[in-house]
């Protein structure tokens, strides 16, 4: 079996000096610097998560406030709703999301499942595109979620479908977190499982992010055998065993990652 390359791990193409704009990467590098657990920032904390002094953090937040990304109460900053614009439009634009929506739909009326495509970018996945009745909307992941991609199907399966070398050097620096007591923890072991996911060609994660939940997905590659993410289904576990739901939803998602392949 040959690895194509994927988007997600290839290195950035070299940029002129004359080309490098250090403002516009200091001011996104603030923006992410906001998380679930950094909320609110004052302009030091914001500073030291940037690597930058509180003179030039404030500046950039002050900035950010101005263009209504950002608000502050005078000490702390807080991002706004305007933000999502930015994801929003990588979700109107970009042509993959698109493409997939009508091959997730009809994964869902087979299956009665939500169905996800999902890429990969740096340590997580993000999913990039979902099925689902308005009765499903509230459940599931929402769009732009990002997952440690160890603990998903569609991680494994991009993980262990990618180039074995690329693979190796994203797991290499990673400290593995333990979320239940099912968790793939050990780097040794989750070599394993990647090797046997490559091998069959399909990933099953079980209650590696949360307990009673699996995933099922397979690779998606476009027409000229580049990996481009995954295609995948999360769903209770219930009283459904492992070999009935795989043989429930597998053919559906692996004849659907076919049709895609031609298309994409």
């Amino acid at each position: 079996m040959s690895f194509p390359p994927s988007p997600a791990t290839d290195k950035a193409p070299e940029l002129d000096r004359r080309d490098w704009i250090a403002g516009l990467e200091k001011g996104l590098a603030v923006i992410e610097a906001f998380d679930a657990e950094h909320a609110r920032l004052t302009a030091s904390e914001a500073g030291q998560r940037c690597g930058m002094t509180r003179t030039a953090a404030r500046r950039y937040l002050l900035t950010l406030a101005h263009l209504g990304y950002v608000s502050h109460d005078g000490k702390h900053f807080w991002l706004t709703p305007r933000v999502l614009r930015l994801g929003q439009a990588y979700i109107d634009s970009a042509r993959l999301p698109r493409s997939v929506q009508p091959y997730l739909q009809r994964i869902t009326a087979g299956t009665g499942e939500i169905a996800y495509v999902a890429v990969l970018d740096g340590g997580e996945v993000i999913y990039i595109a979902r099925s689902g009745t308005h009765r499903h909307l509230h459940t599931g992941y929402g769009l732009g979620t990002r997952v440690q991609a160890q603990v998903t199907a569609a991680g494994m399966a991009i993980l262990a479908l990618q180039d074995p070398a690329a693979t190796e050097a994203w797991l290499q620096p990673r400290e593995l977190r333990a979320y239940t007591s099912h968790t793939i923890a050990s780097k040794d072991r989750l070599r394993q499982e990647l090797a046997r996911v490559r091998e069959q060609g399909w990933a099953l994660s079980e209650q590696q992010l949360e307990l009673n939940y699996r995933g099922i997905a397979v690779p998606l590659f476009d027409r000229f055998g580049s990996l481009v993410g995954a295609l995948n289904i999360s769903m209770p576990m219930n009283h459904e065993s492992s070999e009935d739901a795989v043989g429930r939803v597998l053919p559906v998602l692996q004849e659907t990652a076919r049709s895609l392949r031609n298309l994409l």
